[in-house]
């Protein structure tokens, strides 16, 4: 069995997961239950924490290749005027790196280029985990046509988003995840759409429009809006027309750019009630999992990327799996929790807001706020420097 690990689940923490655990010299297996990976999503802003665990991961300049950073734009009002402006420039002088922009399916598909292809098990699903050995855990898993397979491993990784079989079966008594009362619409524009900043947000009173302006000339829209649970509209981008009629510019024109069926719609969900541990015996838990926050912060991925980070630093650390994940846990508990925790307030202090006289102190405080805020709110959870990974397996350690 050796240094053997399964992590159940396909996207960015999964796969992060498993670069760093093959770095140290682990064979994983990659099970994902889609079939075919379309890469479902638009695009992704990912901060200086973000960037440096793909760099600790070997697959930072890559991404970096591939992605436009983000030095222009800031947050405005329906009508166009702004309320905060982004620094780029200072950022990247701060910590090194820009934020960035990268279409998902880009991302994707350079994560899974750090993977041999025979690692990844894809149309298969997680049914089962047996944890009743000390030494092992005994993972069951079925394939889109009902073929049972099984697995036996030193180390499992639940990475396998919100709604997290992984999660349920360690912790069956939590509630799991809650609606925020918010729901996204997003989409990638059909060509090179024209836009006046690198990336905006715009807030109106229980709504975002925010762009991301990609390295190829397209861009990444997304529209958050206040909603329950499961409203889904006929024609989505008739919605977002009417809902957003009167806005400036560029947003008409990004929505204009859009073919319908490019556009993606989901409910944003989030961990409300935090877990009590990030794993149990040799089973870890990481990202969406673990985690899952509202987007208001533009840290869901980066956290995952540092979860896998960390997670492998903790196992090649040894000298055994349970104590190693117990590092984990304690120190990615408590820094992705307060993340999450701020992420909620952002959205309830931003998009949600739909008070008339709240929405006017909000925004009559960003107009007041020294230049500097918005940078030093980033730098409050981007500036994390990852654990050193070696660059080659060590000795052989017992992981009994």
């Amino acid at each position: 069995m050796g240094r053997t690990a399964i992590v159940v689940g396909g996207g960015i923490g999964g796969l992060a997961a498993a670069i760093g655990l093959r770095r140290i010299g682990w064979d994983v297996t990659v099970v994902e239950r889609t079939r075919v990976l379309d890469d479902a999503g638009a695009g992704i802003s990912l901060a200086a924490n973000g960037i440096r665990a793909l760099d600790a991961l070997g697959a930072g300049a890559a991404v970096r290749a591939a992605a436009r950073g983000q030095y222009s734009g800031g947050t405005r009002t329906p009508r166009g005027s702004w309320l905060a402006r982004m620094d780029g420039a200072t950022l990247e002088r701060a910590l090194g790196t820009p934020v960035v922009g990268i279409p998902r399916t880009t991302l994707h598909t350079l994560l899974r280029a750090e993977l041999p292809p025979e690692c990844l098990i894809t149309g298969a699903r997680m049914t089962e985990l047996d944890r009743s050995a000390p030494d092992r855990v005994r993972v069951e898993y079925v394939h889109d046509d009902e073929r049972r397979a099984e697995a036996e491993v030193a180390l499992v990784v639940g990475a396998d988003g919100i709604g997290s079989r992984t999660r349920a079966l360690l912790f069956p008594d939590h509630p799991g995840p809650a609606h925020s009362g918010s729901t996204v619409l997003r989409a990638l524009t059909r060509g090179p759409a024209a836009v006046d900043c690198d990336f905006a947000l715009t807030w109106g009173r229980g709504a975002e429009f925010g762009h991301i302006a990609l390295a190829d000339g397209r861009a990444e829209w997304h529209a958050v809006v206040n909603a329950p649970a499961g409203v889904r509209y006929p024609d989505p981008l008739a919605e977002l027309r009417r809902r957003f009629a009167g806005w400036h510019e560029p947003i008409p024109a990004l929505l204009a750019a859009t073919d319908p069926e490019a556009v993606l719609h989901h409910d944003i969900g989030e961990l409300t009630d935090p877990l009590p541990s990030f794993a149990a015996g040799r089973v870890a838990l990481l990202g969406d999992a673990a985690h899952a926050m509202t987007p208001h912060l533009g840290q869901g991925a980066c956290q995952a990327l540092e979860d896998a980070v960390v997670l492998a630093a903790s196992v090649a650390e040894g000298p055994d799996v349970r104590g190693a994940l117990a590092r984990y846990d304690a120190e990615r508990r408590p820094r992705t929790q307060s993340v999450a925790r701020a992420a909620r307030q952002a959205g309830r202090m931003g998009q949600q807001l739909t008070h008339p006289a709240a929405v006017a102190l909000r925004n009559t405080a960003l107009r007041v706020a020294p230049s500097g805020t918005a940078v030093r709110m980033i730098l409050r959870h981007a500036a994390w420097t990852p654990p050193r990974l070696p660059e080659t397996p060590r000795e052989p350690r017992s992981i009994d």
